[in-house]
């Protein structure tokens, strides 16, 4: 039973182009081999009953989508799938197929079979109390991922962990319906950036085509994602683009905690922006600050591919993708900013020496 008293909200083609990237490790060997990975998670899914679905706090499209796509997949599979977040669902996020049913709790009380965690470096990432008391199962395409958990299957070459979800349900042999193809089709749409970054490659395109034919709907998709901006995010914009300064191959931006509530924005609203900084012509890594009510700064890092900003976010204790990534530092901005930036250039200088 999940406490919410306390609310804070393959097929055939795999989705990696090889297996380089996907790894698995469990206390019941679920093997080395992305098949293997499947398998184990597949025996445990069968062997239970009831299980809690769950993803990072602060979850994106990615973490959405992949929870109600796996939640209708055990539904299918006759089980019981309790989803929850320990932060609300975004409201570009709120009119997908079953949405509604994800909830938002501090504490976790079972019992559950297991607790599945979607794109979760750690417990810790998710936010919810009482994980630690379930068996685990760890999904991840993160680079910064971890085995942390009873069975893990991490593959870094996933385009977003919703596809890995499309591959699992497809060895569970389970029809993709119309809700789960758009829930999926929102992963691949949000986590590469509209098909411009992350692990795109020609079998991402023919998932999407897959997922498309099932049911999805891409223009109504795109139009609910991508044009449904709210007011308070395009007066936050207005603030970060007064705040833009570029040199170089780097540009950034920032916003204060001011200027957030000026704007009346939420911390959903600042999604997006840092890829203003890297649309500039001849840029190639940005970095969005904003700042924390605490004083210290959430950093958005990304890159057109010449600077690995997830390395960049691990060693300041956050994580993330080759291409996007993010972390929390201490403030105040000049010193949060000037840290980055001393970090950014030296990888840019590095890539350059290649």
């Amino acid at each position: 039973m999940v406490n919410t008293a306390s609310p804070n909200p393959e097929s055939p083609q795999r989705e990696s182009d090889g297996q380089t990237g996907d790894r698995a490790s469990g206390k019941g060997d679920a093997g080395s081999s992305p098949g293997g990975s499947i398998g184990a998670i597949l025996r445990e899914l069968g062997q239970g009953e009831r299980f809690l679905v769950c993803s990072h706090s602060r979850p994106d499209g990615d973490a959405v989508g992949s929870m109600l796509a796996f939640g209708k997949l055990l539904e299918q599979m006759g089980k019981r799938a309790d989803l929850v977040t320990a932060d609300g669902i975004p409201a570009l996020y709120r009119h997908l197929p079953g949405a509604g049913a994800i909830r938002t709790a501090l504490r976790i009380h079972g019992p559950y079979d297991a607790a599945i965690l979607l794109e979760c470096d750690g417990l810790e990432r998710a936010k919810l109390r009482g994980l630690e008391d379930f068996f685990l199962i760890n999904i991840d395409h993160h680079i910064s991922a971890r085995a942390y958990a009873n069975v893990n299957w991490i593959d870094c070459n996933a385009a977003s962990v919703g596809a890995m979800v499309y591959r699992l349900a497809k060895a569970a042999g389970v029809s993709i319906t119309p809700a789960m193809a758009t829930c999926l089709y929102v992963t691949l749409l949000t986590d590469t950036g509209g098909f411009c970054y992350g692990s795109v490659r020609a079998s991402t395109f023919g998932m999407a085509r897959d997922l498309v034919l099932a049911g999805a709907d891409p223009v109504r998709i795109a139009q609910e994602v991508c044009f449904s901006t709210p007011v308070s995010k395009m007066r936050l914009l207005g603030s970060a683009l007064r705040n833009l300064e570029r040199k170089g191959l780097l540009a950034w931006l920032w916003v204060t905690h001011q200027e957030m509530e000026s704007a009346g924005a939420q911390e959903e609203d600042c999604e997006g922006i840092v890829n203003f900084a890297l649309g500039i012509a001849g840029v190639e890594a940005a970095v969005f600050l904003r700042e924390l009510p605490d004083g210290r700064f959430r950093l958005s890092l990304r890159s057109k591919g010449r600077v690995n900003v997830a390395a960049l976010a691990e060693s300041l204790g956050g994580g993330g993708h080759e291409n996007a990534a993010g972390c929390t530092v201490d403030g105040p901005r000049e010193r949060a900013l000037a840290e980055i930036l001393v970090r950014l250039r030296s990888a840019v200088g590095a890539s350059d020496a290649r």
